[in-house]
């Protein structure tokens, strides 16, 4: 799974940063989480994560869990987009590049403008 999200304002970025670091945290103790990744750029108040889990079910209940839950509540309001990439990967391969995520991320975007 990967995801985009970018904050309206990047007098918002270094709070969304600390916000993310705690849910980037809470990611790697969930169970079903095989790695995770957090990479933010905060002059342009945009952050990137990338993360392996065993099924979708280890991500929704990662998702529907706290703190996950009441942070992504509490920081929709400070966020322009968000983008979200569900994505299977042979066991054992090795992690894809942030240019790799990055251009899964545009084509989910273009798509989602195109229908």
């Amino acid at each position: 799974m990967a995801s985009r999200l970018e904050v309206n304002s990047v007098r918002n970025a270094p709070g969304f940063l600390i916000a993310s670091l705690r849910l980037w945290l809470q990611a790697r103790r969930a169970p079903g989480a095989l790695g995770v990744a957090l990479k933010a750029d905060l002059l342009t108040g945009t952050f990137w994560t990338y993360s392996a889990w065993t099924d979708k079910a280890a991500i929704y209940a990662y998702a529907s869990a706290e703190p996950h839950k009441s942070t992504v509540a509490r920081k929709r309001k400070v966020m322009r987009e968000a983008t979200f990439v569900f994505f299977a990967a042979p066991a054992g391969a090795p992690p894809e590049s942030w240019d790799a995520i990055g251009r899964r991320i545009a084509e989910q975007r273009d798509s989602a403008a195109v229908g």
